[in-house]
C-alpha cells in the first residue's frame, strides 16, 4: 500500500521544557527547507489543538517525555492525526526516537519506511447524581483513590453491569496496555505489550481485599463507585486531579479512538528496549 506524503507537520515541545522548545525549532527548519508546510510551538498552545481539529496537520512531531506523548495522544487521537515521539526526557517508553538521531531518522518519513503501532485508549465519564459532569479521553490509566488523608476508601466496582468487589484500598487503577508500564506497574500489575487491546484493572495497597490484577476484555465496561467520609480523587493520564464527593462513579470504556504512534523500529522493538529501560530508574539519575 502506498504511503500518505506528508507535506503539514506540526512540531510541539513540552511547554516546560526549554531544550525541548530549542530543538523543536531546529526539526521545524528542517522540515521547513524541504518545503513542508510546519508550524512550531508548544503543545498547550490553544491554536495548535484548534489546527489539528480542524484537519490542518497530518502528523504531530512531539518533543519532550513521556508526559510529552500522553497530551499529543489527548490532542491528536479524536481527528486521526499520527505522532512522532523525539525523546528528550528520561523514560521514553513511548517515544521513539533520541534527541540526537531525529536529523538520520526524519528522512524515513518522506520515503515511506515507517508503520504505524495503533495503541488502544480508554473513555472516562464522572457521574454524579446521575449527570455527566466530566468526560476524557485516557492513554494510560484511571486513577480513583483517597486524597490527602492516609485513609483508604471503599471503591464499589461493577464489571459490564455486574457486582465484582468492594476494594478497600488507597486507589483503583484502570489501565490500558500503554499504561501497564505506567502507573499500574509500579502497583504491581502486568505488563501487556502494547497492541493489546485490554483494560487492566489494579488496586493500590488493598486493604483485606483483590490483591491480584484483573485483565478484561476491550469490549467490558468498568463503574466505579465511591464510599468515604474524606477526600478522594480522580485523576486521568496524570493531570491534575477532580475532587469526588461519596456517591461519585466513573464509568471507563474502550474509546472509539486509538493513538497512532508512527514507528521506524522493527515491530520487535518492545521487547527489546523492555530490559534497558527495566534494569534502571532513570529519574534517579546517576544513584545506584
Amino acid at each position: 500500500m502506498k504511503k500518505q506524503i506528508y507535506k503539514n507537520i506540526a512540531v510541539a515541545a513540552h511547554p516546560q521544557l526549554p531544550e525541548a522548545i530549542k530543538e523543536a525549532t531546529l526539526v521545524a527548519s528542517y522540515l521547513e527547507e524541504r518545503d513542508i508546510h510546519t508550524i512550531c510551538t508548544t503543545l498547550d498552545d490553544e491554536e495548535l489543538s484548534s489546527e489539528i481539529k480542524t484537519g490542518k496537520f497530518d502528523l504531530l512531531i512531539a518533543l519532550g517525555g513521556d508526559g510529552t506523548m500522553l497530551r499529543a495522544g489527548h490532542i491528536c487521537a479524536p481527528f486521526g492525526v499520527a505522532i512522532l515521539g523525539i525523546n528528550l526526557g528520561r523514560f521514553g517508553f513511548l517515544m521513539e526516537i533520541r534527541q540526537n538521531q531525529w536529523q538520520d531518522y526524519l528522512s524515513n518519513v518522506f520515503s515511506g519506511n515507517y508503520w504505524f503501532e495503533n495503541r488502544m485508549m480508554l473513555n472516562a465519564q464522572l457521574k454524579r447524581q446521575g449527570e455527566i459532569i466530566g468526560s476524557w479521553e485516557v492513554l494510560n490509566e484511571v486513577v480513583v483513590g483517597r486524597g490527602q488523608f492516609v485513609r483508604p476508601v471503599h471503591l464499589i466496582t461493577h464489571v459490564n453491569g455486574r457486582y465484582l468487589t468492594t476494594y478497600v484500598a488507597d486507589a483503583v487503577i484502570a489501565a490500558t496496555a500503554t499504561g501497564s508500564t505506567a502507573y499500574a506497574l509500579a502497583a504491581g500489575g502486568p505488563i501487556l505489550p502494547p497492541e493489546l487491546k485490554n483494560i487492566l484493572l489494579v488496586a493500590v495497597a488493598p486493604h483485606l481485599s483483590i490483591d491480584r490484577a484483573i485483565v478484561l476484555a476491550d469490549s467490558s465496561s468498568l463503574y466505579i463507585e465511591v464510599q468515604t467520609e474524606h477526600d478522594a480523587l480522580l485523576c486521568i493520564d496524570g493531570q491534575p486531579p477532580e475532587t469526588l464527593h461519596t456517591g461519585d462513579g466513573v464509568d471507563v470504556k474502550a474509546s472509539e479512538h486509538n493513538a497512532r504512534f508512527m514507528r521506524f523500529q522493527d515491530p520487535g522493538y518492545f521487547y527489546r528496549n523492555l530490559t534497558p529501560h527495566m534494569s534502571q530508574n532513570p529519574s534517579t539519575g546517576k544513584l545506584r
